[in-house]
């Protein structure tokens, strides 16, 4: 234990600060003994709590793990340390540390004792330290000499304290400072002269003498700053076989709920509306890229943010007004692991500190998540592993009228829209909208190659003849469009309108914006929505808008469209063929 606990005191001398540079009434630890593993600091720990009171074990910079009685105040600290080294109950190389050596509670489990104030000594201690005295007058008042002023490190001290540190504490250090925003520079553990006037410039702003050097104690108070956000989030190390992960996570906002090939899912426990999946699947870089795309479909993705995908990883922000997603997921051996955090739009300073932790602290163990972990009570078309996948504001259809994929749709799909895509796939631009008729022409943002395009008939419609809709009936559930049949009842409106076409046909809302065509196949129009009059309409009457207005608009927005003359009558199969090789769906995002 000995040679341990020295090794550990080297690696940790400059976490800690000098014991004659704290006041009496300072919150302070007894360090017992640091181990180099959670599993032996466990082992450790839970010896020690079966004869002592008050252990603690925490996470210390480096890797090692500390197991610490507390926290008292300095004086009583002292007592337990003379007391329990007396009865060699803890090591006689057992000493007093400081809160800011410390990081991550792992013992007691869900406890945080780092910002409480300091608690009573055992009463076995306070019983051993008095010495009782036979009362035969009252003892004179001793003569108490003052406390000498606490003192910290020179100069010399300090740059030989900071020697000891590690590039990584270095950097640490350079991060905190950046943040604090006293530096500007790189991040590379070097310190010239940028680093050096930093520390000088936070000595001066915290009333420190400026040396442009930090002491021990200096170097804690800067860090501890720079945690301080963190505080009340219950970092704890959660080590997840199932998904074979070890990570620290906010276990104060977020509890486990379930397993969901491929998610562990940490749910909103605490006050702050927090998420935290933990992805861990077997799979390939097909497989890695398949997951990059479903997961920008899910709701907790919003559509805008940042994101990098590489051979091997990718890393992908979503944000709105409500929320902050950002998932890392790494492709290695055979297995995808990552994690996702949802957390609260408007707290950027302490999610990017927290993703920063979670990141770092990240640990990849044997095994993944088993494929077929899961509920089948919760199976839906609308959920991916149980998460909610995104959907659209609103589905209409439309058809192609050029071999470019220009799109006609009804004006109503394209209003207020942050993104329109077509398919749910394609990006799409608004080209020209007339919301008075009620066409839009919409252009891809990528050049498309349509099946099938339109092609406006030339000749006069007979009334009673049969038409053809198509359109997805169901705003996109069926995945294909459908094609449904009536016949034109009337070429005005019902107040006598021209440039309206009356059917009796039935409809359903994914219909409105799909072409109509006669029994030749030639376009005649686009179905519209039930006009605002007021009135309830028969299920069986409905408009479109007559083909001349759309070829109009087509032409103004300088995408004229092919026009067809007289041709034989389809069969039906042809028919519901040519409708559904032309109907595109159009969405309206959010």
């Amino acid at each position: 234990m000995m040679h341990r606990f020295a090794a550990a005191v080297m690696v940790l001398l400059v976490w800690i600060a000098p014991v004659s540079a704290q006041s009496a009434e300072d919150v302070v630890w007894v360090q017992v003994e640091a181990q180099p593993s959670l599993r032996e600091a466990t082992q450790s720990v839970r010896g020690y709590a079966g004869t002592l009171e008050d252990v603690n074990g925490f996470a210390l910079p480096g890797g090692w793990y500390a197991i610490a009685l507390g926290p008292y105040k300095r004086r009583d600290a002292e007592i337990v340390l003379r007391s329990y080294r007396r009865d060699r109950l803890i090591p006689s190389d057992a000493f007093i540390a400081l809160s800011g050596s410390f990081r991550q509670q792992f013992w007691p489990v869900g406890a945080n004792l780092l910002a409480r104030g300091a608690i009573a000594i055992p009463e076995a201690t306070t019983t051993t330290e008095t010495v009782q005295a036979p009362v035969t007058q009252p003892a004179p008042e001793p003569v108490v000499a003052p406390e000498p002023e606490p003192a910290d490190e020179t100069p010399r001290e300090a740059r030989r304290s900071e020697q000891l540190l590690t590039a990584e504490e270095r950097k640490d250090l350079q991060v905190a400072l950046q943040w604090a925003g006293f530096y500007d520079g790189a991040i590379d553990g070097a310190y010239g002269r940028g680093t050096r006037n930093s520390m000088a410039g936070w000595q001066d702003a915290e009333g420190f003498e400026v040396t442009g050097i930090l002491t021990t104690m200096q170097r804690a108070a800067l860090l501890r700053q720079y945690n301080a956000v963190l505080e009340g989030l219950g970092l704890q190390t959660v080590r997840d076989e199932a998904a074979g992960i070890e990570m620290l996570l906010p276990t104060a906002v977020v509890a486990f709920d379930k397993y969901e090939s491929p998610f562990a899912h940490y749910e909103t426990s605490g006050d702050i509306e927090a998420q935290v999946y933990l992805i861990s699947q077997p799979g390939d870089r097909s497989t890695l890229f398949g997951l990059y795309d479903i997961m920008q479909t899910l709701e907790i993705v919003p559509l805008d943010g940042p994101r990098e995908r590489k051979n091997n990883n990718f890393v992908l922000v979503g944000q709105n007004d409500r929320i902050v997603s950002e998932t890392r997921a790494t492709l290695r051996d055979g297995a995808i692991k990552g994690f996702t955090l949802i957390w609260p739009a408007g707290d950027e300073a302490r999610r990017t500190r927290l993703i920063e932790q979670m990141d770092k602290s990240f640990i990849r163990l044997e095994g993944v998540l088993d494929p077929a972990a899961g509920s089948v009570d919760e199976q839906a078309i609308d959920l991916v592993s149980g998460l909610e996948v995104r959907k659209p504001k609103l589905s209409r259809s439309g058809f192609y009228t050029d071999t470019r994929g220009t799109v006609v749709t009804t004006s109503d799909a394209v209003q207020s829209c942050t993104r329109i895509t077509l398919d749910q796939e394609y990006e799409a631009e608004l080209v020209l909208s007339d919301a008075d008729q009620g066409i839009a022409v919409l252009s891809p943002v990528d050049a498309l190659a349509p099946l099938s395009i339109a092609a406006f008939t030339t000749q006069t419609p007979r009334l009673k003849s049969e038409v053809a809709v198509g359109g997805y009936s169901y705003e996109g559930v069926l995945g294909a469009p459908s094609v449904t049949f009536g016949t034109l009842s009337d070429v005005r409106g019902l107040r006598g309108e021209t440039g309206l076409n009356r059917l009796s046909l039935s409809k359903l809302s994914g219909d409105i914006g799909g072409p109509v065509l006669d029994a030749s196949g030639g376009v005649l129009g686009m179905l519209l929505p039930d006009p605002a009059t007021g009135q309830q309409l028969p299920a069986n009457v409905s408009f479109s808008i007559d083909r001349a207005a759309i070829l109009a608009l087509l032409t103004k927005a300088g995408r004229p469209a092919d026009q067809a003359g007289a041709s034989d009558v389809l069969p039906p199969e042809d028919l519901a063929a040519a409708a559904a090789g032309m109907t595109v769906l159009v969405s309206c995002w959010n």
